[in-house]
């Protein structure tokens, strides 16, 4: 029996409460375990600890088994009498070895002496992980608003270009889609089956795709303005479609006023301590130099220091008005692994106070445990299934339980209310295009597809995908939206209908 493949510990996915009354215990094996039983009791039910009892403990086996790529997971419920549980497991092999595994090892057999059992020593429903219950049901429409609706000609700049579909772009174009855009076809996302829109970036900034911010309290003038935010989220409202805000709070503009002013007085401005900085600044300060800190070494978007309180309140200011004004239902955050874990958690508090059922949803393409233990996000982008899917067709000898062990993988890592409201995708406006991902093969593309919507979480589709729109890596995978392909489109009644079907049965949510 391979003991060193054996894992167990009383926190994160291993061991937690999904509600006021239930636990959830996970312990990992190999493949050569054959069975698994856990006894539990009452910590106090023999007494005080410490004082010369033996434990009299239920017992049941540990029948819920998921197969990962080189282990086994053996879940269990249990709902203990007074909130609190001590328990350990036997642990039989195929060999007819058994051990009993405490958290202070493994023993051979069970005697007199003092085992340290595993101990959860309360429920305490403030610490539980809640989660919105409203995402899982929710199917979200990411839009990239430059290109989706140009809806108010009015706001289109000079050098505004022709729509045209099926054009390489760059992030240099801009065609006109705005606000206004968006509002224009809340009917047809609605016919559609979408109830929750993931829109990116809406605050002035110097660019078109709009994540190196200005001003976060100004609505871009190319997009619109408060009364037009306004007007569409109440629209939204009213077909009972979500509305999701992109907040860029790792960086802004080397534009953004707060870093013109420590370019023009250096440490005695206000803003110093806003930024990392690690070196006088002059016209040849570089983030490689490490002379101040950017995202991905880019030059122009210089980051935030989250770890400042002055900044933490900030941002937290930035984001509780636009839920108390405007009545938002999430923010998802850019670049949510670089910001500090300080700022997740007050930012948490402060927008749950307003409205506990606010979505928080973390731009994170890894592993997320530490963000996802109820006190910071929601859930994150769940990028690691969408590459597990991918890899299934395209890994050579790949079979279907290599593609059961990849999904167990990313499902095994959170906790169930996590995993209920995970955010699923196959492509966004940081990924080539699914059909370019899969080479243009459309039987692939309607698999993938039809995995997505029924897959546990939430999924969202990005514009156009509905269409199977194609698009290179970023920055070309932000062409424009083409109205006119709907009509008699396959794709797009193929989808609607995958949307229908996951909406109809629970089971597939």
């Amino acid at each position: 029996m391979n003991l060193s493949a054996i894992f167990h510990r009383t926190c994160d996915n291993y061991a937690y409460s999904l509600d006021e009354e239930t636990l959830v215990i996970n312990l990992q094996t190999g493949y050569d375990i054959e069975k698994v039983k856990i006894y539990y009791a009452d910590p106090f039910a023999q007494g005080i600890l410490g004082s010369n009892t033996k434990m009299k403990p239920d017992e049941k086996e540990m029948t819920d088994i998921k197969y990962l790529t080189h282990h086994k997971i053996y879940s269990i419920k249990i709902k203990p009498k007074y909130k609190r549980l001590k328990y350990y497991f036997e642990i039989i092999g195929y060999s007819g070895k058994r051990f009993f595994y405490f958290e202070d090892g493994f023993y051979e057999n069970l005697n007199d002496s003092l085992f340290q059992c595993f101990t959860l020593p309360w429920l305490n429903p403030i610490d539980i992980n809640k989660t919105p219950k409203w995402v899982n049901d929710t199917i979200w429409y990411q839009i990239f608003i430059d290109r989706f609706s140009n809806g108010d000609k009015n706001n289109d700049p000079t050098n505004v270009c022709e729509w045209t579909f099926g054009k390489k772009v760059t992030n240099k174009e801009i065609y006109g889609g705005d606000l206004q855009g968006i509002i224009n076809k809340l009917d047809y996302l609605e016919d559609l089956g979408i109830n929750g829109l993931y829109l990116t970036p809406i605050f002035r900034a110097d660019s078109v795709h709009k994540y190196d911010t200005l001003d976060y309290y100004e609505i871009d003038p190319l997009f619109g303005n408060e009364d037009t935010l306004k007007i569409l989220i109440d629209e939204a409202h009213k077909r009972n479609i979500k509305i999701m805000l992109d907040g860029v709070f790792n960086h802004v503009s080397s534009n953004h006023p707060f870093w013109q002013d420590v370019l023009k007085n250096g440490k005695s401005s206000n803003y110093y301590d806003f930024f990392m900085i690690n070196n006088e600044l002059n016209e040849k300060s570089t983030p490689k130099n490490k002379d101040y800190y950017s995202f991905a070494f880019n030059k122009n978007i210089p980051k935030l220091n989250t770890n400042n309180p002055e900044v933490i309140n900030y941002i937290c200011e930035i984001c509780k008005y636009y839920v108390k004004k405007f009545d938002i239902d999430g923010w998802r955050l850019d670049v949510a692994n670089e910001i500090s874990h300080e700022l997740c958690k007050k930012l948490r508090k402060e927008i749950k106070k307003i409205k506990p059922d606010c979505f928080i949803l973390g731009e994170i393409w890894h592993d997320a445990i530490n963000w996802l233990r109820g006190d910071e996000f929601d859930s994150v982008m769940n990028y690691p299934l969408k590459n597990a899917i991918n890899n299934y067709y395209f890994l050579p000898n790949q079979t279907n339980i290599d593609f059961e062990h990849y999904i167990n993988e990313c499902f095994n890592r959170y906790m169930i209310q996590t995993n209920r409201v995970l955010f699923n995708l196959l492509d966004s406006h940081d990924t080539n295009r699914l059909i370019n991902q899969l080479k243009g093969n459309k039987d692939i593309y309607y698999q993938q597809m039809a995995i997505l919507f029924t897959m546990c979480g939430s999924c969202c589709i990005y514009y156009g995908s509905e269409i199977m729109m194609d698009g290179g890596y970023d920055p070309d995978c932000r062409r424009c939206m083409s109205f006119e392909k709907i009509v008699n489109n396959e794709c797009f009644n193929i989808v609607k209908e995958l949307i229908k079907i996951r909406k109809k049965y629970k089971q597939l949510r």
